[in-house]
């Protein structure tokens, strides 16, 4: 069942209208697609969780960027709950201050059950990424003077186990779909924001950039999932000297 109406994009900056009515379109295109086996439930945010989705966009997205982050698509203690892409919910609730309703998605998974803002669980990647700019950058509003983060899919794949599919797992008439319309909007988004970097957290999203949008500066970090040892070893360290090494942030301190 989708959410109530988000803000209203006539009372917003005509960046942040841009990037709510494209990603309204989005999730509109992309509810009309299937999936076969081995998914079994998908999860589309965009839709049951548009109030803070929108939300995010309206506070945050209302000016021209000097790097966009890109994440690959939801987590289920993430985006999945809040709409917010890394959505951990401590960071988005205490950090980021947004917070409004979500409703549930259509066929939801027995065991990938959508609570919202009262989920218990903590995303460790989300945690970790907004820990790190957090640390860096102090007030949320700091960070978001020249920085947003984005992801290439919004939608979560699930299989019959409740297991996470990736995007790049599907059936390539499947991806194919996916991808088309998630770089569609990506590059609309990139169009009104006018970044001078993209940086693909992770090696798919840095590929995805780079195919979507070939005149863009792009560059990559470590994902700070706990399934990478490399990320377990100091992912804010990592991050950050890459991000130094690229010329992104200037050395810290």
């Amino acid at each position: 069942m989708p959410s109530k109406a988000g803000p209203s994009p006539e009372g917003i900056t005509a960046i942040a209208r841009q990037l709510i009515l494209g990603s309204r379109k989005l999730a509109q295109a992309l509810s009309c697609l299937s999936f076969a086996e081995p998914v079994t439930h998908v999860y589309n945010p965009l839709l049951y969780a548009r109030q803070p989705h929108e939300a995010y966009l309206a506070r945050f997205g209302g000016n021209r960027k000097r790097v966009v982050f890109l994440g690959m698509n939801p987590g289920p203690f993430g985006m999945v709950q809040t709409g917010i892409p890394f959505g951990e919910i401590d960071a988005v609730k205490n950090w980021l201050k947004v917070e409004a309703p979500v409703q549930k998605p259509e066929n939801e998974h027995p065991r990938r059950l959508v609570t919202g803002f009262a989920c218990n669980r903590s995303e460790v990647s989300g945690r970790r990424l907004w820990g790190l700019f957090a640390k860096r950058f102090g007030r949320a509003e700091s960070f978001f003077e020249d920085h947003l983060v984005l992801n290439y899919c919004p939608l979560a794949f699930m299989e019959e186990s409740g297991k996470n599919r990736t995007p790049d797992k599907l059936h390539p008439e499947e991806r194919e779909q996916v991808y088309a319309l998630c770089e569609d909007y990506l590059r609309d988004a990139i169009g009104a924001l006018t970044p001078e970097w993209i940086i693909g957290v992770g090696d798919f999203a840095a590929t995805r950039a780079r195919e979507a949008v070939p005149q863009q500066r792009v560059g990559r970090i470590l994902h700070p999932s706990p399934a990478s040892p490399a990320a377990n070893r100091d992912w804010a360290g990592i991050a950050t000297l890459q991000l130094c090494e690229l010329g992104v942030w200037k050395q810290a301190p």
